[in-house]
């Protein structure tokens, strides 16, 4: 048996460049954080301040705001400061409790995304019993599933991500506590660990997105079908905001976690993370409220309503 010096902590090697990079990075990474937070913040203030957003899209957008504010904040404060201060170790507990809410996050918003689709599939394709089928009660049991099914998710992950043997000081090469870049640090033999998040993270990859082809599928059919052209564009409008978001999230997820090979290069996959990890975040407010006439309406009143006050 091989004596190894337990590992205390780690050092996030991502992104390695001179000192004026590196002040650059944490501008970057700062500046997209803070437009992260007061983005949804908005997103989710407008939806709370006009009653005629007090539905269920509107109530998973919500949803998906608080996440976003939530999955961004586990990742991009650390990595700022770490660029900032130079300061780049991060302990064995704090890279572990980084892992758990990252997977927890990540994994919910895969959920999140899966079970907006199947709302806007009902509104469009069932709009008489759109109400009856979304109720309240359903509507709040999707989004706790969705948590749930994170939870699962990410206790795995962490869990047979640091029961591998980690040996005296050890380089992760990337900028945050991930999984194949964890894993890859490990002196351990990580065969069954890559098949367990090749079989895990594929299996929610693939069973979310088909919810998302089969419920876009169907909206295609009956959007197709509809005799007015202004409702065409009104559905199209309502679903292009929604499916834009889908496209960057599960395509760089997919990229990262479902393919054999992703733990053989991960100092290669930092640009795919910054992505989902802080730009996603960020760009999801401007993209549902770009396309959505009722978010700029509510907008444009709650201004007009401060500026009587």
């Amino acid at each position: 048996m091989e004596n190894h010096t337990k590992v205390i902590e780690f050092v996030l090697a991502g992104f390695k460049s001179h000192p004026g990079s590196q002040l650059l990075l944490s501008v970057l990474f700062s500046t997209m954080y803070v437009v992260t937070l007061v983005g949804n913040a908005c997103m989710i203030f407008i939806i709370r301040m006009d009653s005629k957003l007090h539905t269920p899209m509107y109530f998973f957008l919500e949803n998906l705001s608080i996440l976003d504010i939530c999955y961004s904040s586990v990742i991009t404060p650390k990595a700022a400061l770490a660029f900032s201060l130079g300061r780049r170790t991060i302990s064995y507990n704090g890279c572990a409790s980084q892992m758990f809410f990252f997977s927890l996050f990540g994994t919910t918003e895969a959920f999140f995304l899966a079970v907006m689709a199947y709302d806007r599939f009902t509104a469009i394709c069932y709009p008489l019993l759109y109400h009856i089928i979304m109720n309240k009660r359903l509507c709040v049991l999707m989004v706790v599933g969705s948590y749930l099914s994170g939870c699962i998710n990410c206790a795995i992950q962490t869990g047979f991500t640091f029961s591998l043997s980690f040996c005296g000081p050890k380089e992760i090469k990337h900028f945050f506590c991930d999984v194949p870049a964890v894993m890859h640090a490990s002196c351990s033999d990580t065969f069954v660990n890559e098949l367990v998040m090749l079989a895990v993270c594929g299996s929610i990859i693939v069973g979310t997105t088909l919810v998302v082809f089969i419920s876009y599928g169907y909206i295609i059919i009956t959007i197709v079908q509809m005799p007015s052209a202004e409702s065409k564009h009104k559905a199209f409008s309502t679903c292009s905001s929604h499916m834009l978001s889908i496209i960057l999230f599960f395509g760089t997820v997919f990229f990262m976690y479902a393919q054999p090979w992703a733990t053989s290069s991960p100092e290669k996959s930092n640009i795919i993370s910054m992505l989902y990890t802080t730009v996603i975040p960020m760009l999801n407010p401007f993209i549902y409220t770009l396309r959505n006439k009722e978010v700029k309406w509510s907008l444009r009143e709650i201004v007009k309503k401060e500026r009587l006050f």
